[in-house]
């Protein structure tokens, strides 16, 4: 999900107080793998809901098996207020259960023995929290289609999925697979995750969508859409084969859409060139529009830029790049790899979601308009780095860091392309990412690790300077009697980074600056040109002692 500089601004405080380590008890609920939650892992899901447009009602019920990992016998099932757990059936057994605000705590029978496969069926209703300004602060829409029908949407990343349905809402456990049964009126229609199996009529003027997704997926990427769709699909021949694609959109805005929507298939094919196959070819690949700006929903991107090149029809690099392209068709998309194929396992390392992504609409650029266009793109986008706090959260709370995450985590890993020196290897990396975090849940520091170990040298303090400082490197030089001089300033302790430098009318070349002043020879020079690419800054200072 991208979130723009207005909605920054509004979260920084919150975000300040967060970060000082004021946290509730309803944090810890939300944020922790509880005891009530680490002796069982989630196998599948299915989920009915019945949406109720008159009064803005949801009623419906989870199914939720798992395999028991240790001795436990009451489970955390997570449901927002104002909606309400009705009643929890194991075996045909009706259980008891307690709420804690927004968790509720189920109190099994049946003794749970390590092993073994399980399963309950949780029971809900009531009114779900209203979308405030999705997808930033979401919930569920019900908006007038002008028609007499009711648009409903969902979008709850950060908020979590438990805000529309029970579930056990922590990103660190997925279903291997889930099927989601909507049930609308006879003339509208469901879309959400994976493929159609069935539609089922029923006798009260109702259908019933069944959905299937066959590959593990986060919480927050599920989602219910309900519209009276027109839709329309294509074949796309990828690296793994023929992948479905298909669209669903407004009747009024089809052949804009069909227009617009081209940009799928060239997404896909610059994507799947820089991270491998896409992840979910058993699942296929939707766009559909939503009345909110977008969301990555696993193999079923929503789609809300109203048909416009660019962020609403805005560059956000100011370099003219950025209207080339749909803004939430690559970006959204992107996070398929990047958020539905690698997943944080904690909200305290977004970044693996976001910087990646962010960084993946300058590998779109380059792609098509070639590298320096990449760069120029990536490099746009420092006007908009904050660097008010660190990037990585407070893990254990549900904190996440930084809107930094976006801009300066996409110019971090540029940053970190150019240490690697080889665009191949960067790209094998890129790729090997994807292959090696296959439908995984991830804690940050696996990422770190991978690139670090596959970049050819160690680069932990360059994650530890971007990712957990909100200093800007400064490479401090002079040019004295006995040469150059230089080193890192503004750093965290042990910074080593390499960086590119052009000496006078000299070839550019690396020279490897640590916290300590360092000498080399540059007779008669008298200038110092940093490479663009590096996120960095110079200053010219006196003469250091030697």
């Amino acid at each position: 999900m991208f979130k723009p500089l207005l909605f920054i601004f509004l979260v920084i405080s919150g975000g300040c107080m967060a970060q000082s380590g004021k946290f509730t008890h309803a944090d810890t609920l939300r944020g922790s793998i509880t005891p009530q939650r680490e002796w069982w892992d989630l196998t599948y899901y299915h989920l009915h809901v019945r949406p109720n447009a008159q009064d803005s009602t949801l009623s419906g019920s989870t199914q939720v098996n798992y395999k028991v990992l240790k001795a436990g016998q009451s489970m955390q099932i997570d449901l927002q207020e104002p909606l309400k757990i009705d009643k929890v059936i194991q075996d045909g057994k009706e259980l008891t259960f307690k709420r804690d605000g927004n968790a509720f705590f189920i109190d099994l029978v049946k003794k749970q023995e390590a092993g073994k496969l399980e399963s309950v069926e949780v029971f809900y209703s009531g009114k779900p929290r209203l979308a405030k300004r999705p997808p930033w602060d979401g919930g569920v829409q019900w908006i007038p289609d002008g028609k007499g029908n009711t648009i409903i949407s969902t979008s709850c990343q950060g908020l979590g999925s438990s805000v529309w349905w029970p579930c056990k809402d922590h990103m660190y456990d997925e279903p291997d697979s889930m099927q989601i049964s909507i049930t609308v009126p006879k003339n509208m229609m469901d879309v959400s995750n994976g493929n159609l199996r069935s539609v089922t009529e029923n006798n009260d003027n109702t259908h019933t969508f069944n959905w299937f997704v066959k590959n593990p997926i986060n919480n927050y990427g599920v989602n219910m859409n309900v519209a009276d769709y027109v839709s329309w699909k294509e074949t796309f021949k990828g690296e793994k084969g023929d992948l479905a694609l298909s669209y669903y959109v407004l009747p009024q805005n089809l052949e804009k859409a069909k227009e617009q929507f081209k940009q799928a298939p060239q997404m896909l094919k610059a994507f799947e060139h820089w991270f491998g196959p896409y992840p979910f070819y058993e699942d296929g690949y939707k766009l559909v529009e939503v009345p909110y700006l977008g969301m990555e929903h696993q193999s079923s991107v929503t789609y809300g830029n109203g048909y416009k090149m660019g962020y609403l029809g805005r560059d956000l690099s100011k370099t003219g790049w950025g209207l080339k392209w749909d803004f939430i068709i690559i970006h959204e998309s992107g996070h398929e790899w990047f958020a539905n194929n690698i997943t944080y396992k904690d909200v305290a390392d977004m970044w693996v979601h976001e910087s990646f992504t962010n960084y993946s609409e300058n590998l779109y650029v380059e792609y098509y308009f070639g590298k320096e266009a990449g760069s120029d793109y990536v490099l746009g986008t420092k006007a908009l780095i904050a660097n008010d706090i660190p990037i990585v959260g407070i893990h254990g709370v549900n904190q996440e860091g930084s809107r930094d995450m976006y801009y300066k985590g996409g110019n971090m890993l540029h940053t970190i392309r150019q240490i690697v020196n080889d665009d191949e290897k960067w790209r094998q990396i890129l790729r090997g990412l994807n292959k090696t975090f296959y439908h995984k849940t991830v804690d940050g520091s696996e990422i770190e690790n991978y690139v670090s170990e596959h970049a050819g040298r160690n680069i932990f303090k360059v994650f530890d300077q971007y990712l957990r400082d909100v200093r800007i490197p400064v490479l401090e030089y002079s040019f004295g009697n006995k040469g150059l001089q230089y080193r890192w300033n503004n750093v965290v302790t042990g910074f080593d980074m390499p960086v590119k430098v052009k000496i006078g009318s000299g070839k550019e070349d690396f020279i490897y600056p640590t916290t300590e002043w360092q000498t080399m020879k540059a007779k008669n020079e008298k200038t110092l040109i940093v490479n663009r690419n590096f996120f960095v800054e110079s200053k010219e200072t006196k003469q250091a002692s030697l």
